[in-house]
């Protein structure tokens, strides 16, 4: 069933630069025929939990699966509760930090970015 805020389905989303990051990383993994990331919460991190990604295009009939840019989105059904709403970014700046997610659903986040608490 899908969660919906005001009539309208929230999901978990990703930005052209990072559609096109994962892209290169599924070309050099030999994997551009199926390109996806797959994207996961996990316990752990100095905030409670830590964001995973890996670069597969895999994926089961009980997964959430969005495709925007040429690239899918694969969550599991656990941590679409945590993701629902998110943002995946790629941050190649002076400063930049590689992958960043905009979770609405994180109270409080530790400065690497990649550890979060609800």
């Amino acid at each position: 069933m899908p969660i919906t805020r005001d009539g309208v389905e929230l999901t978990v989303e990703i930005s052209e630069k990072a559609a096109e990051k994962i892209k290169y990383f599924a070309q050099k993994d030999g994997t551009e025929d199926n390109v996806g990331v797959r994207v996961a919460v996990k316990g752990g991190g100095c905030s409670g939990l830590t964001y995973d990604l890996k670069i597969s295009g895999e994926h089961n009939d009980t997964d959430k699966v969005v495709e925007q840019y040429g690239v899918k989105v694969i969550v599991d059904k656990k941590s679409y509760i945590y993701l629902v709403g998110t943002q995946l970014d790629f941050s190649d700046g002076l400063n930049g930090k590689g992958f960043v997610f905009e979770n609405p659903n994180a109270k409080k986040a530790c400065g690497c970015g990649t550890s979060f608490s609800v």
